[in-house]
């Protein structure tokens, strides 16, 4: 057993269905690991990881950048999607090609071909930040599915249905697990619960999670 196998419940490889248009593959982005790594310094050189406030006022818990033609933004006038860093001014990083080949792999592998993400979010979360739950519903096409990436610290993801009050699946994320949904579980509320202080033996203590859309 290897180091990183402490941090996993399950096999890589395993499909995990976890709604009828939604699943975990688990381990799917360690093949590609240090290109995905080398990939991501890329983008933080270029675009900075930020902490930005709700449209109330309030920090969020996890700093954010983005690649690609599109990226994620907050502030009093609303989350929205911008075409440049809201810091530097300047467009967000082109979306490096090994990761667009893993969206596009990832989308395909759990049933959803020919998907074409043209943002990626980047969430970096530190012990004890969270993601409240929240729909992925400011993609003009709802179509195409949401591919989500897991690297570093492991986390509960928090999978839930159509409404905001409806129960919610715990479901365990390690690095290299990638989620996938879209379909009927497309608009399904989903979170992160606090992370826990259990640093990963190459990215440390942090979660790095990155988000592909099809947002225009």
């Amino acid at each position: 057993m290897t180091t990183l196998d402490l941090f996993r419940s399950t096999a890589p490889g395993e499909f995990e269905r976890i709604g009828p248009g939604a699943c975990i593959l688990r381990g799917f982005a360690l093949a590609g690991e240090d290109g995905l790594l080398s990939a991501l310094a890329s983008i933080e050189a270029e675009a900075p990881f930020r902490r930005i406030n709700t449209p109330g006022g309030r920090p969020m818990s996890v700093m954010l950048t983005s690649c690609g033609a599109l990226g994620w933004t907050s502030d009093r006038y609303g989350y929205r999607y911008s075409r440049v860093h809201p810091d530097t001014r300047r467009p967000w990083p082109a979306m490096p090609p090994a990761l667009r080949q893993l969206a596009c792999n990832a989308a395909d592998t759990a049933g959803f071909p020919g998907f074409e993400p043209d943002a990626c979010l980047i969430n970096r979360y530190l012990p004890g930040a969270r993601m409240s739950l929240h729909q992925d519903r400011d993609e003009r096409d709802l179509r195409a599915p949401i591919v989500s990436v897991s690297l570093g610290m492991s986390a509960t993801f928090l999978f839930g249905g159509l409404q905001r009050a409806e129960r919610t699946a715990h479901v365990p994320l390690h690095h290299g697990d990638v989620a996938v949904w879209g379909g009927p579980d497309r608009l399904r509320y989903h979170g992160i619960m606090p992370l826990p202080h259990h640093p990963h033996p190459v990215l440390g203590a942090q979660r790095i999670n990155l988000t592909f859309r099809k947002a225009s």
